[in-house]
């Protein structure tokens, strides 16, 4: 074989290995589209969610009292999680909930934005009963800051605004400021420009709590949950987050869970769940003075701090 042959041949070959590293490309893309189908697929053929009852109240402005009564709740008909709950809240009165892991904490909060409907007894808000308000007027008036928040890739900006589509850039930086996340912010190299990365993955915990904070800011519902909003954080960011909290709950009805408990001695009352019911009710200082489960449960988280910090 002559050396122009040779040339030849191997020119040959690499004029083979791109349609043939095509073909291998587009199986890889295929199979990533099909997981992805599935995914989607999935979503669309869930059950939908409750409709709205035929003659569902238009609610274009809640209060924001709430009370459940004699409800009960059960993820499967012979599994009750929650039973006989009577609870009564004021409009812009902060709830702190308390119990053990499994004791139906979360499961309140489903009921509240109505993720689902209670199996017996009644849940009203406004004194009209929750399943006969317009779900897109409830949903609307209902805010949430999660312990994971979650941010979308695109700008800073644009996330904050996510709790209100069509806000001004005025509307974005004052509650920016509320949250106290403008401080970071603008220290960014593109400032509120910045594009956070999928799930924000480009900033740190607490500057994404922040965020998720301004954002329901600018919401501003009247119906506020706060789900461990204040958890795995440093003690700094804790307290910029707990200042940005109580701008933000004045004036709107709070249920808030937290894990520490101590970040819980500013709500109104403390209703503490045990095996599904209601076991107290009160103050701080109230619960602590009964000597009960709430004075255990602190009294347990005191000593495994103090264990911990000395340990450490």
């Amino acid at each position: 074989m002559s050396l122009g042959e040779l040339m030849a041949f191997i020119a040959y070959l690499w004029m083979l290995y791109h349609p043939l590293k095509w073909f291998g490309d587009f199986y890889s893309f295929m199979v990533r589209a099909f997981a992805g189908a599935e995914r989607i697929f999935e979503i669309v053929d869930a059950p939908s969610e409750p409709f709205d009852h035929p003659n569902a109240q238009r609610v274009p402005a809640l209060e924001g009292a709430v009370s459940f009564e004699g409800a009960a709740f059960g993820y499967d008909p012979g599994k009750i999680v929650l039973r006989d709950l009577d609870l009564v809240v004021q409009p812009g009165e902060m709830i702190g909930l308390v119990g053990k892991s499994g004791t139906g904490k979360s499961t309140l909060i489903n009921l509240i934005t109505r993720f689902y409907d209670v199996s017996h007894g009644r849940l009203a808000i406004d004194g009209v009963d929750i399943r006969r308000i317009s779900l897109r007027d409830l949903r609307s008036q209902i805010g949430m800051v999660a312990q994971q928040s979650f941010l979308f890739n695109g700008t800073i900006a644009e996330n904050i605004a996510y709790g209100k589509p069509g806000a001004t850039f005025d509307e974005i930086l004052r509650a920016a400021r509320a949250a106290n996340a403008h401080e970071f912010i603008v220290k960014k190299p593109d400032g509120y420009d910045m594009v956070v990365g999928e799930q924000g993955d480009k900033l740190a915990g607490g500057e994404k709590q922040r965020i998720s904070i301004a954002r329901a800011i600018l919401h501003a519902p009247r119906i506020l949950i706060l789900d461990e909003a204040t958890s795995s954080l440093d003690t700094p960011t804790e307290k910029k987050i707990q200042e940005a909290i109580q701008r933000l709950v004045k004036g709107r009805t709070t249920f808030a869970i937290a894990h520490r408990l101590s970040t819980l001695r500013s709500a109104d009352r403390l209703v503490v769940l045990d095996a599904g019911k209601i076991a107290e009710v009160g103050t701080h200082e109230e619960l602590m003075a009964r000597e009960g489960i709430f004075y255990n449960l602190v009294k347990t988280q005191r000593e495994t701090s103090a264990v911990m910090a000395t340990s450490g």
